[in-house]
């Protein structure tokens, strides 16, 4: 699979809430940073599966639309737009960088809309 393949499987299982389909794209060494202040925010395949396994369990509704990409390399950067996270009517804006090796995302960079 491309970078963008392997980002747009993660998307697709992330909209139906199929953690095990969303695991599979993901690295064991899996790391998310926040864009703003480069600290870890999330650390491996296991917190990766507990964190998602949650947000699945508690989003019933959940959908991310994909408003732009650009792919760039090994880079893929959407632009998303989610609603249903955590039963929230609220919408959310994303900007994601995920970074691409061997099949599997291996980083996660998040930029979250300043209100």
């Amino acid at each position: 699979m491309t970078p963008e393949q392997v980002v747009q499987k993660s998307m697709e299982s992330y909209n139906s809430r199929n953690i095990e389909e969303f695991m599979t794209v993901m690295d064991t060494n899996v790391t998310f940073y926040n864009f703003s202040d480069g600290n870890i925010t999330m650390q491996g395949a296991a917190a990766c599966m507990e964190f998602y396994s949650a947000l699945f369990d508690a989003s019933p509704k959940l959908n991310s639309t994909v408003l732009t990409r650009t792919v760039f390399g090994n880079k893929i950067i959407d632009h998303e737009y989610i609603v249903g996270r955590n039963g929230s009517k609220e919408a959310i804006e994303l900007v994601l960088i995920y970074e691409v090796e061997n099949e599997k995302i291996n980083k996660v960079t998040v930029l979250r809309k300043e209100n």
